[in-house]
Parts: C-alpha cells; structure tokens; sequence
C-alpha cells in the first residue's frame, strides 16, 4: 500500500512538474519580446542599430582595450607579423577577426593604409542604462523629429500624433464594448427567462452567426453606409461592431443568466416586479462577472482591430492600429518610434485585462456546469 501511495505521489508530482515548466515557457515566450519591446523603446536610436536589447543589463562582452600600429615596413599581401603577437594572420583574416589564445579579439581598422589593429578583450560589461523618453515625445508628437542613424547622420521625420490616435481608439472601443453588451443583455435576459413566439428558432440563427467571417458583410455594410452618408463616421463604426461582436455576447451572456437560481426570480414576480425591475435590480448585478468577460473580449478586440476601422474609418479619424500599420511602411528601420508606439497601444488593453481578470474565469466558467 505504501509503495502504490509512493508511485502515485511520484506520478502526480512528475504531472505537476510538466505543466509548471511548460506554464513557465509560454510565460517566458510573451514576457521576453515584451521587455525587449520596452527596453528598446527606451533607448536611443544609434544603441539600437550597434547593439540588442539585452546589452543594457551585465553581461560579458568584447570591450576596446587598446591599439596596436603595424610595422609599415611589413609586406600586407602574406602573413602579417604583429608586435607583442604569436602567430601571423594575412590582412583578410584580421578584417574578420581574429581570436588569439589569450581570448582578444584583433581588429583590422580601416583599410590597408591604416596599419592599425584594435585590440579587444572579453570581460564583464556593468549596467548600461543609457535611456531616454525621447522617442515616446518624438512618437506622440505631430511635428518634425531629429534623430543619429548608426552613421551618425542627423535624420528628419514627420511626427505620427499617436496622442489623436490613441484618443480616436478609445473613441471607437468604449461605445463599441458598451453598446454590445448592453442590447446582448437584454436579449440573453429575453432568450433565458421570457417565453415568446420564435424564441428557440431566433437563438439558434444567433448562435449560427458566430461562425459566419465577418469579411463577407463587410461590402453590403459599405454600401449601406455610403447610401445613409455615415462611412467614415463613428457611428458607422460602431455599429458596426455592435453588430460583429452581438452574437458571441448573447450567447455567453445567456449561458450565465440562463444558471441563475430561478427562486429568485420568482421571488421577485410575486412581490410584483416588472421585467425591466428586474433586469435592472437582480440580472445587471449578479451577472457582472459575465459582462467583464465579454467587455475583456469586446474591448481587446475592437482595440486591436484594423480591417473594420481602415474600411468604416479610413485615413479620417485614424485608430492606433491604422496609424501602426503606416509607421511600418513609412518608418521601417526607425526601431525606436515602432517600439514606443508598440508598447503605447499596450498600455490600455494590459490595463483593462488586469482590472477585470477575477472576473475573466468566473465568467466564462458560469453556467458550463449544471447542478
């Protein structure tokens, strides 16, 4: 018995192990470009052309730790003898490096005329916290900015405004999120509770929509728009999201209003309140934890979204994937503003998760089980 008692603290122990150090992967997998993401961001542009991320923090390096001057009398087209040197390296070799046996590093500077070696050393490089805010004023701002390429040379740029931008985001997303789950509140009340002609036949055409790609509707929605005059306005938008993000709202809205104990319910049309009474007073408060789970998913959604706001909002009130996207294609090689304006479109959604997470699981859990 002891020995079945061992094996089986052994299995559950190994099981145990698995999952924790696959947890740790994944966690390591999203954490790592994150602050890669936010260090880079802070650094200035010519650091992020010579050197990683990662050189800001200890590590062990090749460091400048001298100079050597050839013999100008040596022949540069053989083996190149080098004072204070074992061993002789031709002219190809030293442009390329050479590691010696004392673990430097030599260096051919220049071109032949030069007759100049550097000489480096591999040894522990201390805390490099060479940071600026510039490029986060550079990104939000709409005027031109200056900055060194890895050359040197002095480089001009358009600002990018992301401070009208992230304002345009919140603009879309937070009618976007509110709007949905207030109307997908009262229909999943209606489809739980409320007894109508149609109501299994109108659930079930909304259950089908979830699998139905919103890109098919995206054209006869335009159409619509342009014929109503409301493309490129935040109506239209939101809308349009409304109606993108409903089906998936009613649905999980109902599978948790739908387990709500029914005795409290009944209680309340005895004492002779209304539906309205108590969709407001007793569904809206105990069903909370499933409204923060569809605002998490509604709001990262919208937020992140960029093929609804290019086609209903186009270059006019342009959201910060929109305006993302064109620093991509405008600013390719400029890693400083790409990265402060990554980790700027992060801040609100990392915000809004880690407000609403205690609410995340219970939400989505509730109603999966029935008693």
């Amino acid at each position: 018995m002891a020995t079945v008692t061992r094996s089986f603290k052994a299995q559950k122990f190994a099981s145990s192990l698995v999952v924790d150090v696959v947890l740790i992967l994944v966690c390591l997998i999203w954490v790592v470009p994150t602050i890669g993401i936010f260090v880079t961001s802070f650094r200035n542009s010519q650091d992020i052309f010579t050197t990683g991320w990662w050189t800001i923090f200890p590590h062990r390096a090749f460091v400048d730790s001298g100079v050597i001057h050839v013999d100008p009398t040596a022949d540069l087209n053989g083996p190149i003898s080098i004072r204070g040197i074992d061993g002789q390296y031709t002219f190809e070799q030293l442009r390329a490096g050479v590691h010696t046996s004392d673990g430097r590093l030599l260096t051919w500077f220049g071109n032949k005329r030069t007759l100049q070696i550097n000489v480096s050393s591999f040894q522990w490089v201390g805390f490099n916290a060479n940071l600026t805010t510039k490029n986060y004023t550079d990104v939000l701002s709409s005027d031109n900015v200056s900055y060194l390429d890895a050359n040197g040379n002095s480089i001009i740029r358009q600002g990018d405004n992301l401070v009208g931008s992230f304002l345009n985001s919140i603009a879309v997303a937070v009618p976007a999120t509110i709007i949905p789950i207030l109307i997908a509140a009262f229909a999943a009340y209606g489809f739980a509770w409320l007894n109508f002609p149609g109501r299994k036949f109108l659930f079930t055409v909304v259950v089908a929509l979830l699998v139905v790609p919103l890109q098919i509707a995206l054209v006869p929605i335009v159409q619509d728009y342009t014929k109503l005059d409301l493309n490129g306005t935040y109506l239209a938008i939101w809308l349009a999201h409304t109606g993108f993000g409903l089906p998936l709202a009613v649905y999980l809205l109902f599978n948790y209003i739908s387990s709500l104990p029914r005795d409290i319910l009944e209680s309340a049309f005895i004492d002779g309140a209304s539906n309205f009474t108590i969709f407001t007073r007793l569904i809206l408060p105990l069903s909370v934890p499933a409204l923060a789970s569809f605002a998490i998913f509604q709001f990262l959604w919208v937020w992140n979204d960029y093929l609804v706001a290019l086609v209903f909002l186009g270059s006019k009130n342009q959201v910060l994937t929109v305006t993302l996207a064109n620093m991509v294609g405008e600013k390719g090689q400029d890693w400083q503003l790409l990265t402060s304006g990554a980790f700027i479109s992060m801040l609100l959604p990392l915000a809004v998760f880690f407000t609403l997470q205690r609410y995340f699981v219970r939400g989505l859990l509730a109603g999966s089980v029935k008693g």
